[in-house]
């Protein structure tokens, strides 16, 4: 039996096998856009005791490389599925961005929703932040911030809530208070819901301070049972207002632990030979293209402020051309210095949307995905969705590990990592090590934020 077997029961039914230790059956009750499954996601498992099983977006550019296009189509496609369903108005962009999507289309992102649709847009950190930016960048009228799992220096978040499955639970919200002190509509961006809960503690936690009467959740998967539904119901009911729940595809998944995981699967590619190459390093500096805030990580590793273009303070649709324009600028100066066919650009845990953005435009050849928190069982076989994967502290923050999945070794023939803030260069030897040992010739570190007074 393969490690990852799909097997097409019906229409409507398709059964994963995860490792030969988790079945996996999928009921899909719902699919508006007829977007065959099989372009949306795989399946791996997590190396975590809560959830046992991760659905591997093919969409997000989070563990596996992808046409950097084919994330921000996908945000547009949530947009024309906001606007038709919660909206009820007809989407005339909706036939060129499917078309788009299942052909391989290229796409920068533009605002199609009506200017009289005017919400409060928040992106979940990390993997959703890309994801919920894109979305935004629909819109002609709307405001957008990110939650983030960073603590800053001297500073007291808006809201904070948890998210009891992921590795990583704490969510804080720095924002201005009048972005969210209103009574305008908040839409939630995510990448999948499977219980929901996540959603319902952030509604709770912006209710108790700032009420209001709608809320949107829109995600590419949502896999809720009634149970889940049933607990949106009572939320309703309970707090007095409405909650619309945007998606893609959804349906029912039933989950059988068919055994343990061994340890052998996370061994297996440790003991395969392995290439150990030692790349040629450029730094490259965009921090006169993007704006410096006054803030700065509570963890002194790095000193370098965080930029305020990353949506994570608050943006205005009013700010999304001149950022195009800096995005386009920013992508030129790096497209001259590509210097292979195939070239990977790689975001870094919360910092993903601008290098998605950018490496859209940085011209052919170009794939795109980010390190991630989430430890995943490694197994090299055709549909898995983590065949190889390395792991070294983040180099911003070294008590907290990151993962690169799905990197062949010579599969690249140079690496782009995008880092939102400058750090030191030793405490990048850890990473570069690891990605060494993929066989990438060229390395190019991409800051968008130096150390002040340098």
């Amino acid at each position: 039996m393969k490690t990852l077997q799909t097997l097409t029961l019906s229409k409507k039914k398709y059964t994963f096998n995860i490792l030969d230790s988790i079945e996996t059956e999928i009921d899909v009750a719902e699919n508006p856009y007829e977007l065959p499954i099989e372009e949306l996601f795989t399946m791996a498992a997590r190396i975590n005791k809560k959830r046992s099983f991760l659905f591997v977006s093919k969409v997000l550019g989070k563990h596996l490389p992808i046409d950097p296009s084919k994330g921000l189509l996908t945000a547009a496609l949530l947009a024309a599925r906001y606007v038709e369903s919660v909206k009820n108005l007809e989407c005339v962009e909706k036939e060129r961005l499917l078309s788009a999507f299942l052909g391989g289309g290229s796409f920068n992102g533009y605002a199609f929703v009506p200017a009289s649709i005017n919400p409060v847009v928040i992106g979940f950190a990390e993997t959703a932040t890309a994801l919920g930016h894109a979305f935004f960048d629909c819109f002609q009228t709307a405001e957008y911030f990110h939650t983030t799992r960073e603590e800053l220096l001297n500073e007291k978040p808006v809201i904070t809530f948890e998210e009891e499955h992921s590795h990583a639970t704490s969510h804080r919200c720095y924002i201005p208070l009048e972005m969210i002190h209103n009574d305008r509509e908040i839409i939630l961006v995510d990448d999948e819901m499977t219980t929901g809960k996540t959603a319902l503690n952030i509604i709770q936690s912006i209710h108790a301070k700032f009420p209001r009467r709608k809320y949107t959740v829109v995600s590419i998967l949502d896999w809720r049972s009634p149970v889940h539904k049933q607990n949106f119901s009572k939320l309703e009911e309970s707090l007095g207002i409405k909650i619309q729940v945007v998606s893609l595809l959804s349906g029912q998944v039933q989950v059988r632990q068919l055994k343990e995981i061994g340890i052998q699967a996370v061994e297996a590619v440790e003991n395969e030979e392995k290439e150990d190459r030692e790349p040629s390093v450029e730094i490259l500096q965009l921090s006169s293209q993007f704006t410096a805030t006054r803030f700065s990580s509570a963890n002194p590793l790095t000193k370098a402020a965080f930029i305020a273009e990353t949506g994570r303070f608050g943006l205005m649709s009013l700010g999304n051309p001149p950022l195009n324009k800096r995005v386009s600028a920013a992508a030129s100066f790096l497209k001259q210095k590509r210097n292979g066919e195939k070239t990977l650009c790689l975001g870094t845990g919360e910092f993903m949307y601008l290098p998605m953005k950018i490496a859209a435009e940085m011209g052919s050849g170009v794939y795109y995905q980010s390190t991630t928190r989430s430890p995943i069982y490694i197994e090299n076989k055709e549909g898995y969705g983590a065949r190889y994967g390395v792991n070294f502290p983040n180099p911003e923050d070294q008590e907290v590990s990151h993962f690169v999945y799905n990197i062949p070794q010579g599969h690249y023939d140079e690496l782009f990592i995008f880092f939102e803030r400058e750090v030191e260069f030793e405490n990048l030897l850890p990473m570069l090590k690891e990605l060494g040992i993929a066989a990438i010739k060229s390395i190019k570190i991409v800051f968008f934020s130096k150390v002040r007074g340098e």
